[in-house]
C-alpha cells in the first residue's frame, strides 16, 4: 500500500509547518507534506507524517 493510499489529506488542515508555521501541501508523486516557506518536503512513513526538521528533505 502506498502513502498516498495511507495518508488521510483531512489531516492537511491540522498541520502546519513546525519551521514557520505555514500551511502545508500534499505532493502525491513523492508522498510527501510540502512547506513552501521553509523549502522543506516532510515524509510520510506508514500513513504518519514525520513532522521533524531533522527529517525533512530540504528543497531547491
Amino acid at each position: 500500500m502506498s502513502n498516498e493510499q495511507k495518508f488521510d489529506r483531512r489531516m492537511l488542515e491540522a498541520l502546519v509547518c513546525p519551521e514557520t508555521r505555514a500551511p502545508l501541501s500534499y505532493d502525491a508523486k513523492t508522498g510527501e507534506l510540502v512547506s513552501k516557506a521553509a523549502h522543506l518536503a516532510y515524509p510520510i512513513r506508514d500513513g504518519i507524517p514525520i513532522m521533524l526538521v531533522d527529517e525533512a528533505r530540504k528543497l531547491d
